[in-house]
């Protein structure tokens, strides 16, 4: 199968689930095409805007730690092969493959919407969620802003946010950041999937390097911004081996707070990684999967993902078993204590309606 440069999904597939009409590259005409127009342009990155009513979107999972989160951005550019959030393309009709990654949609209406639902006399503060689905920081983030003016009428509220990226980008808005901070009204997570660069430059094509979302959470560990390691995903065989020195050198910046998640593969996001696996890593494919269904069984049967509550975010059996002592030993020797997050709510104030914010 021919390597899709710069991406991290190698086709554009779309799903049956929706009876979606299949879309399949037919090779005689492609290579008539080439020989009339040339070898196909390179994919490009295009943005949709759009202008949801609301803004703030609520559940009750047992299995996360909020009940609410903002997603300015659907898809995402990083182009993370292993994304739980590519299935939710397919309601627009699209491939959660290549279009995931290159047919991107922003919400820029974001921040006024936040602003409106803040000010309801009805609603109570608990904090926000952003980075749950989507990277709040992917590289459309330079253009649009959505993220700062979030933050700017969190802020202005005194409302508290959690924030989950792979991007140093982050840093851009150290300001907003570290005011927010010594207000106890925000905490910053960092994923960290590897240390070496040409991996993951093949999982997370568009996402920043490893060395620098670590020196991003020394950054912001400086300013006073309480900050949180992830090493997710962790993937059987391919970055397991990274997890000591991923929080050794998190330890090293002062990070008091970490945490693991293993490899979830939710709909079509298995196929995809299967199909990652078959060009990037063949000679490994069948043992990489083989581990992840183990820790994804369920009854004794393992299967590629475990979506059901309460089991979905705690992988069982003897290689789990394995990856979790591993984690707790290596907080343990770098230093990292387990800090809980604490973020205040009892400041809350309603925001000015009309558009403006405080002076003071």
């Amino acid at each position: 199968m021919e390597y899709t440069k710069g991406r991290g999904a190698q086709s554009a597939l779309v799903p049956h689930r929706f009876g979606l009409a299949q879309r399949e590259t037919d090779g005689d005409w492609r290579d008539a095409v080439e020989t009339l127009d040339g070898p196909p342009e390179k994919l490009r990155t295009t943005v949709t805007e759009e202008f949801p009513k609301t803004i703030l979107s609520f559940n009750s999972s047992p299995d996360i730690p909020f009940d609410r989160s903002i997603n300015a951005y659907r898809g995402c550019e990083h182009g993370c092969v292993y994304c739980f959030a590519r299935p939710t393309h397919a309601y627009h009709d699209l491939s959660p493959g290549l279009d995931f990654e290159t047919k991107l949609f922003a919400k820029p209406d974001a921040a006024r919407l936040l602003r409106e639902t803040l000010a309801k006399p009805r609603y109570k503060p608990q904090w926000i969620a952003m980075g749950t689905n989507t990277d709040p920081y992917q590289p459309i983030e330079n253009r649009y802003r959505i993220t700062r003016e979030v933050l700017e009428i969190c802020l202005d509220a005194r409302h508290p946010v959690t924030i989950t990226t792979k991007s140093d980008r982050v840093l851009r808005d150290l300001d907003i950041l570290a005011e927010m901070a010594r207000h106890k009204l925000v905490a910053v997570s960092i994923s960290v999937t590897s240390l070496d660069p040409k991996l993951s430059g093949l999982l997370e094509p568009r996402a920043a390097a490893p060395t620098k979302r670590l020196a991003a959470l020394g950054t912001l560990e400086q300013a006073g911004v309480p900050t949180h390691c992830s090493v997710s995903p962790v993937i059987p065989a391919i970055t397991d081996e990274f997890m000591e020195s991923i929080l050794e050198r998190a330890g090293s910046l002062g990070v008091q707070s970490a945490s693991w998640i293993p490899l979830r593969l939710p709909h079509e996001v298995a196929p995809l990684f299967r199909e990652w696996l078959s060009v990037h890593y063949p000679d490994r494919a069948g043992k990489v999967m083989s581990i992840v269904r183990s820790i994804r069984s369920k009854n004794g049967a393992g299967r590629d993902n475990d979506p059901e509550f309460f089991t979905r975010m705690k992988p069982s059996g003897v290689w789990a078993d394995l990856l979790r002592t591993r984690f707790r030993i290596a907080c343990k020797k770098a230093g990292i204590s387990g800090a809980k997050l604490e973020l205040d709510c009892s400041a809350f104030r309603r925001p000015e309606t009309g558009g403006q914010m405080r002076l003071l």
